[in-house]
């Protein structure tokens, strides 16, 4: 590792590794509870009123940490002990970090669990998983009780958006969520709670139990480039030591003097390590957004919180820099963002920079590395269009596509493009119930195949090239286009469908369906798109349709999904 060409251009005060305390994500918030005890720790902002008055909730480290025991307190009453699995599906919200926090002091597992899932995602890993517990929005219930009976869920804890908040604003706030059908009235039933119901029942500590650090604290699902959904395990190690990392990184950053803004989702691994985790290591206050499409409020949240960090996608900078009304927002408390998921646009990073004052760097990251690989230097030297250097404590290697006969891989000559692979503490434990998809992804010697191809310059900053496979990453959600395909085949007039992820100015990368119906049959988009939202998340829903009469295929039938790629692109030139 003291060879590697990237160290040299490391910026000043970023060691080439870190020292990795021996410590669990519980003793992580109650370190900062110690040391920062008063100070607010999590700060829900849902909307800004005349007047200077705000529709905002606080907890401050002290209250966090108290709070979080007395929900794990309540869980061990219902019965839920180290190593069980708990799903957590909420938005940004103080009860999802209340709810993280309190299962991992049990010695659970959190299962990060999107909102936006169908009842047929839902089902697949609630069963896949195991979970006996999962921690809902009541207006998410609903969908959850169409497949309550075919999972092994015994206790289901509903909250809801208002519960956070004071007088008079509560009360306005529940009528909002239910017009908008996010709260609806459920009867109460076995194994039914509600989650500050049941924290206003508990008492004292909970139960001590042994956690140590090789222990698996997360559940975090990804598609990778099978179509079935794969549990990374990720142990507290893995967690502590992608959070410490990124604090080496993020060389602006003083501790207790932060403002973090959490748009990105906690249920996707980027938002919960770079987001929350990052905070609570630096004692920073978690400004909460549960919506982080509303560029507007997002905006009006820079301005009023003077937020000084910012983890995004590149689609959440495109909307500010856009905005027609961005003069009119004082940015300039921002300090650094860090862009990651997609390719973020030159330009984009250079206006987003000079309307803040403030840093847009990208960076390389993947579910089973916790998730961060590389980044740009935040003060230092970035480089357009590369994902950055890898960060302290990570070795990262390029070899050949292909094995050789005894199955070795060969490193790439210097300049060449080959697969990344990745070893280091964030490197995950391995994939829930299937061994066989772990040795594909690890080797013996623990480097892991992240699938993308890339290539490394003199300095050793690296260039992401392509994917070795053909996942669509759109709005830094990973869509696989064989499972969008396998729900539009159970459309009755589809013959055959292809799906691509073709350019997008906006999302980075979209999802395109390409469909032959059968003969004598029609269909409209609007038909497709219906029952496709049926079946699957928002974000897989193909945003473009495109009837065809042939696809791209070889000589052995298989449909190239690069050459529709390819006719995307040529059709953009053109433009």
């Amino acid at each position: 590792m003291s060879s590697q060409p990237w160290f040299t251009h490391y910026e000043t005060g970023v060691p080439t590794s870190v020292e990795i305390p021996d410590i669990s994500l519980p003793q992580l918030l109650a370190e900062s509870a110690k040391k920062s005890a008063s100070q607010t720790a999590v700060h829900l902002v849902l909307k800004y009123l005349p007047l200077g008055l705000a529709i905002q909730s606080r907890l401050t480290y002290a209250e966090l940490n108290e709070i979080t025991d007395r929900f794990a307190v309540a869980l061990q009453k219902l019965g839920v002990h180290k190593g069980d699995r708990v799903s957590l599906m909420l938005p940004n919200l103080p009860q999802q970090i209340i709810a993280y926090f309190g299962i991992l002091k049990t010695g659970a597992i959190v299962v990060n669990t999107n909102p936006t899932y169908t009842a047929r995602e839902l089902q697949h890993q609630l069963t896949d998983c195991g979970a006996e517990t999962i921690i809902l929005l009541s207006g998410l219930y609903e969908r959850f009780a169409q497949i309550r009976d075919h999972t092994p869920v015994k206790h289901v804890i509903l909250t809801d958006i208002a519960e956070s908040l004071g007088w008079p604003f509560k009360g306005m706030v529940e009528k909002q969520t239910r017009a908008s059908h996010l709260m609806q009235d459920v009867a109460p039933g076995p194994g039914l709670y509600r989650l500050y119901d049941l924290i206003k029942q508990a008492n004292g500590q909970p139960t001590p139990v042994s956690i140590n650090n090789d222990d698996i604290a997360l559940f975090q699902y990804s598609g990778g480039t099978t179509g079935v959904p794969k549990a990374a395990m990720l142990t507290h190690h893995n967690l502590i030591s992608n959070v410490m990392q990124m604090v080496a990184w993020f060389t602006p950053a003083e501790y207790g003097k932060e403002k973090v803004l959490c748009a990105l989702p906690f249920f996707h691994v980027y938002g919960m390590t770079v987001g929350m985790l990052l905070g609570i290591a630096l004692g920073a206050e978690l400004v909460v957004v549960p919506d982080p499409r509303n560029a507007n409020h997002i905006l009006e949240t820079i301005n009023h919180e003077k937020i000084t960090l910012y983890p995004g996608v590149p689609g959440m900078y495109i909307a500010i820099v856009n905005h027609p009304k961005v003069q009119q927002y004082n940015l300039r408390s921002i300090k650094a963002c860090l862009s990651g998921a997609a390719a973020l646009p030159v330009e984009v990073a250079q206006k987003f920079e000079s309307i803040t004052g403030g840093r847009l760097v990208e960076g390389f990251g993947m579910t089973e590395t916790s998730p961060t690989i590389t980044a740009n230097p935040i003060q230092g030297e970035s480089r357009a269009g590369s994902v950055g250097l890898p960060l302290p404590n990570t070795e990262i290697r390029l070899v050949e596509l292909d094995p050789d006969a005894q199955g070795n891989y060969a490193d790439v000559a210097e300049g060449k493009e080959g697969e990344l692979l990745v070893r280091g503490p964030q490197v995950m434990h391995s994939y829930w119930n299937m061994p066989d998809e772990t040795a594909k992804m690890i080797s013996q010697d623990q480097w892991l195949h992240t699938g993308d191809i890339a290539k490394m310059d003199k300095d050793g900053y690296f260039y992401i090239v392509d994917r070795k496979k053909d996942l669509i990453i759109a709005s830094g959600y990973k869509v696989v286009p064989r499972e969008v395909e396998e729900v539009l085949f159970t459309f009755p007039k589809v013959r055959e469908a292809a799906v691509a992820g073709v350019p997008d100015t906006k999302r980075g990368e979209t999802v395109k369906a390409y469909i032959i119906l059968k003969e004598g049959t029609t269909a409209t988009e609007d038909e497709i798109r219906t029952h496709c939202k049926e079946n699957l998340a928002p974000y897989k829903v193909p945003s473009l349709i495109e009837f065809r009469t042939e696809l791209p295929k070889s000589q052995i039938g298989k449909v190239i999904r690069r050459m529709l790629v390819e006719e995307e692109k040529a059709k953009l030139a053109k433009t």
